[in-house]
């Protein structure tokens, strides 16, 4: 175990088990945990459509799935009812990379949700490194990957303390409503206590702002705060509140595969190009990714 909790280099037997289309090229990738324990501030709707922007892109993308709830795996496609394994048995080191499932979009992989995950806090609080499990757990998976996105729970549980210390940046989705900041102030000091006890390289890499609603005077003054207080690490890409995005997980469809012309999924797309920009890839010429 890393006592720093870096991810370490895969050995080649277990690469050899990842699926065909991660084996290509093993690259150096950006794993990203998304989160606020704020709940409905569109932070599993930003990791099923950033993700699956990223993979329209050309990137290979894994997305974790560390929620109980599962919306993030229903959201791909994939019928929990069918799932043999996934995140609940990658914390409980009984599965590796077979738990990991294709998904109806090109490019992107999720690793899913099972009802055993509810458990998992309870079980995981006894556990030797339980901090570590997510992490371990990643060691031989993330490096077939361009980018990791982990969807962690609405809280700051064991299993969101998971996300943080098996990722090199977190992205905080932001609602443009009343409130907005609330409860961000909990969430940086989780943050540098998991910094200083578990993952020293962690950082706020983006904020992105949700639910806009361009008709409201407030969102506009949500939208000037919210750079205020973060500066540059906002994105600028801001995401509009729509139907059309509230519907398709319903669906089992991100929304460039439910509505690709809305507003919503121009604005995934904008915002996936961000993403690629901030932090260059594994596509580009050189066949390498870099942090």
């Amino acid at each position: 175990m890393d006592d720093q909790g870096h991810i370490q280099q895969d050995s080649a037997e277990e690469y050899q088990s990842l699926p065909a289309s991660t084996q290509a090229n093993s690259r150096k990738s950006k794993v990203f945990a998304l989160t606020n324990q704020k709940g409905g501030v569109g932070k599993t709707t930003t990791a099923v459509n950033l993700g699956a922007c990223l993979a329209e892109a050309g990137e290979h993308v894994l997305l974790v799935d560390l929620d109980p709830q599962g919306n993030a795996s229903t959201g791909v496609g994939i019928d929990r009812s069918t799932i043999k394994a996934g995140t609940y048995e990658i914390l409980s080191g009984l599965a590796g990379a077979e738990a990991i499932l294709e998904t109806p979009i090109a490019g992107l992989d999720v690793l899913p949700s099972t009802i055993d995950l509810a458990g998992a806090e309870v079980e995981l609080v006894s556990a030797f490194a339980r901090e570590m499990k997510l992490r371990q757990g990643l060691t031989s998976i993330a490096p077939g990957y361009d980018f990791v996105l982990i969807d962690s729970p609405p809280s700051l549980g064991l299993l969101t303390v998971n996300a943080l210390a098996a990722c090199s940046e977190v992205v905080v989705p932001i609602q443009c409503e009343y409130y907005a900041l609330e409860g961000l102030g909990q969430l940086m000091r989780t943050l540098d206590l998991v910094r200083d006890g578990l993952n020293p390289t962690l950082r706020v890499g983006g904020v992105v702002l949700t639910m806009f609603d361009a008709r409201t005077k407030l969102a506009e003054q949500v939208v000037s705060e919210v750079r205020a207080h973060f500066g540059e690490t906002v994105f600028k890409t801001v995401i509009p509140r729509s139907v059309r995005l509230s519907e398709a997980p319903g669906f089992g469809k991100p929304i460039i595969q439910y509505d690709s012309s809305s507003r919503a999924a121009t604005a995934y797309r904008s915002l996936a190009e961000e993403v690629r920009e901030r932090w260059s890839t594994g596509t580009s010429s050189e066949g390498e990714a870099h942090e």
